[in-house]
């Protein structure tokens, strides 16, 4: 998760700054793969943070259907 944030931030910075300098016609290129990179790094981030939890196995908590 962090990778793809630090790399998209990286990919924006050099898609922006440096690659108009160095290589006129990959400015887009490079600043859209820094968008996605960070667009990869909010959608792992949000599968992290929204991890179902494990059930449980304590018999005590289980409902039981003798009803």
């Amino acid at each position: 998760m962090m990778m793809f944030f630090s790399t998209g931030i990286i990919g924006i910075i050099v898609g922006l700054y440096v690659a108009p300098a160095q290589a006129p016609n990959a400015t887009l290129l490079i600043t859209f793969l820094g968008v996605i990179n960070l667009s990869l790094g909010g959608f792992f981030g949000w599968a992290f943070l929204n991890q179902a939890q494990p059930p449980s196995n304590d018999k005590r908590k289980k409902k039981r259907d003798d009803n």
